[in-house]
């Protein structure tokens, strides 16, 4: 079983830029009727929703299939426990069959998996039926961990997604341009809004970090996972297949091996190809967050690999 982490993962948007906008753009599927005041079920066509309701309250994904017995063991366990929580967090049912673009967006391998979302960002919990007392216990660490980051809101089991009781601040005028233009999959057009929000306003952090969000969003919007990693897998020297796969990495929450992975091939290359992976590192700091540990151990091993 795999426990959350000290912190979650990729700082992948503060209201809702994760690459799931595409979502929003599906028809509804039928879910596994999920019941309870506090469990809902979630199609690709209202995904964005659940991410953006993140931000105020933790969002546990069931990742589930009616083919697969383990599932049915676990699914009753989660419901149970989001009631026994009282409404700490909301767990979002998602039939992967039904829905295979959020599937592929987890990197889901195995079912049943089971992953958190806090502040739009993707925290890995476990895979397999565990049993109850550890589900407790990995419910409660994360509930730890999003108190760490602010997210400390309550469901009364009336909201509809995205409400909750403690509502996050409007957002300025093109950062909200921008989130508008992730929910309906203008990428171009929020990265658009961001530049000039940045033209604006050099300093604006969040405009900077929210680039370099969409600006991850566009290059791996069309790969194919498997493919992407098979192809840096035989050759180590393919620069471009690296630095889709260390994209990849950085999505799916695995930061370490992304900056690993391009902390490599920074030491192999030279030249423009060298300073195109260092550019790239530089932007991946962007989606972390530069305060982050993990940045900053990255930007010391890039320094070491430079010089």
């Amino acid at each position: 079983m795999t426990q959350p982490p000290s912190q979650p993962g990729p700082r992948l948007d503060l209201r809702g830029a994760v690459d799931l906008s595409r979502l929003s753009q599906q028809a509804p599927s039928s879910g596994s009727g999920g019941g309870g005041r506090f469990v809902r079920d979630v199609t690709e066509a209202d995904f964005a929703d659940v991410v953006q309701l993140s931000m105020t309250v933790p969002v546990v994904v069931d990742l589930w299939a009616t083919w697969c017995g383990p599932c049915r063991q676990l699914s009753p366990v989660l419901e149970r426990l989001a009631e026994d929580y009282g409404g700490r967090f909301l767990l979002a049912k998602v039939d992967v069959d039904a829905n295979p673009q959020i599937s592929q967006a987890f990197q889901v391998q195995s079912i049943p998996t089971v992953v958190a979302i806090l502040r739009g960002q993707p925290v890995p919990l476990f895979q397999g039926a565990v049993p109850e007392p550890q589900v407790r216990q990995v419910l409660d660490e994360l509930l730890r961990v999003a108190a760490e980051n602010g997210v400390t809101g309550t469901l009364d089991g009336t909201e509809q997604a995205g409400e909750a009781d403690d509502q996050p601040a409007p957002l300025p005028p093109l950062h909200q341009e921008a989130y508008d233009a992730i929910q309906r999959g203008d990428l171009e057009a929020a990265a658009d809004a961001y530049r000039r929000a940045l033209a604006e306003s050099p300093a604006d952090a969040d405009a900077r970090a929210g680039l370099a969000q969409v600006e991850l969003m566009a290059r791996t919007r069309d790969l194919d996972p498997e493919a992407t990693r098979r192809a840096a897998a035989d050759d180590p020297t393919d620069v471009e297949a690296g630095m889709r796969c260390a994209d990849l990495d950085v999505l799916g929450g695995h930061v370490e091996d992304a900056f690993t992975r391009l902390v490599d091939l920074v030491r192999i290359t030279s030249g423009e190809e060298r300073e195109t992976v260092r550019r790239r590192m530089l932007d991946l700091f962007e989606v972390v967050g530069p305060d982050d540990e993990r940045v900053l151990a990255a930007r010391r091993a890039l320094a070491n690999a430079l010089f």
